[in-house]
């Protein structure tokens, strides 16, 4: 008798436990950003739908981004009930791997996303990670410049299971790498707007709520100076399951 040839077969889907703590911060420049406000309210909003404990501070310095997340990790540390997930939203003027502080004083991206990693945060180790940035990467396309890329081969060793040091992270920007990201004066910027909406009013994993946000950027026209421009949104993920929200 003939084998049967078996076909691919359907991916197991793993999922993070989300019944613990969600704890999120947000860190937003408002100096000359109009519509951050706005950004802020429907953070807001999104934050308190999808059961999040919510920390917004506007205009920190450089230093301050650092410490905020400094803070955040020791709070996140200290929760009395295991935390399921830690969401960190930040909203500046930046250019490609620098968000610009308050004090117009740089931070590098790399250095705050450091303080939650596996290494430097045991709470949320192996638990999902998600950083929100709305800024610019630089003026144009810029082909230089990795950022981050080398650090994934260090990995812990103090757990039985080892995983490596930025794993469970998912990193949405604004924009791709070397490109201006742009806000509307009153409106905010149509990025926050729709991951907001789309994070409220939709169901599915983070993944797929992110191609609905990316699906919806690339159909917004942003009129800079009288030109009509687009931008979208770019995912880096080091996931390892699903993550669901609601």
């Amino acid at each position: 008798s003939e084998l049967k040839m078996s076909g691919p077969q359907p991916l197991q889907e793993e999922v993070y436990d989300m019944s613990g703590a969600r704890l999120a911060l947000t860190l937003c420049v408002t100096k000359a950003r109009e519509g951050s406000g706005a950004d802020m309210d429907a953070l807001k909003r999104m934050f308190h739908q999808l059961r999040f404990e919510s920390t917004m501070k506007t205009d920190p310095t450089a230093q301050q981004f650092l410490e905020e997340l400094e803070k955040f990790q020791q709070v996140i540390e200290n929760w009395e009930e295991p935390v399921s997930c830690a969401f960190v939203v930040l909203m500046a003027h930046g250019e490609e791997g620098l968000l610009k502080g308050e004090d117009e004083q740089m931070v590098k991206l790399e250095d705050l996303f450091e303080i939650l990693n596996n290494k430097n945060c045991r709470a949320l180790r192996g638990k999902p990670k998600v950083y929100i940035i709305q800024a610019c990467r630089g003026e144009h396309r810029d082909l230089g410049e990795t950022i981050g890329g080398d650090e994934v081969a260090m990995i812990t060793k103090d757990d039985l299971q080892t995983i490596p040091t930025y794993t469970d992270t998912l990193h949405i920007y604004s924009t791709v790498e070397g490109y201006i990201s742009y806000r509307h004066d009153q409106k905010g910027s149509s990025f926050i707007q729709i991951l907001t909406d789309v994070f409220i009013n939709k169901k599915g994993s983070i993944s797929e709520l992110l191609i609905e946000v990316t699906r919806r950027m690339a159909k917004t026209e942003v009129i800079q100076e009288g030109t009509p421009r687009k931008v979208n949104p770019e995912i880096q993920s080091t996931l390892r399951k699903q993550v669901y929200l609601q």
